[in-house]
């Protein structure tokens, strides 16, 4: 499912499914983006690039046509790999820069950036 908060400019879209269920926040004020994978107990965050991640506008319509067209071809997929290197605890310096959707999301989850 996924929630598209204009006024906060957050999309917080979470996949139910089963070992690989996730939390993910696109947070458009901060220009971050976190997912929180559940069989990792791990959150991941990395830096909202607009060169291939669609505008809080453009994630709306993406969303409304997939949902009314069950297949569509958009260049706008996004697919994300990461890999795990150090991870940290969250500081309070962090969550500043993060935003509270993510302080919210993340904390006490190791930190991958």
């Amino acid at each position: 499912t996924m929630t598209i908060d204009n006024e906060k400019l957050i999309v917080d879209v979470h996949v139910r499914s089963g070992v690989y269920s996730s939390d993910t926040i696109f947070d458009y004020k901060h220009g971050y983006i976190a997912t929180r994978l559940f069989s990792r107990n791990a959150c991941f965050i990395m830096k909202l690039n607009k060169e291939y991640i669609p505008d809080l506008e453009e994630m709306g319509r993406l969303a409304f046509e997939r949902q009314t067209m069950n297949t569509i071809y958009s260049p706008n997929n996004v697919w994300v790999q990461f890999q795990s290197g150090h991870s940290r605890f969250g500081r309070m310096e962090d969550w500043v820069v993060y935003g509270r959707p993510i302080e919210q999301l993340c904390t006490g989850l190791p930190l991958y950036h």
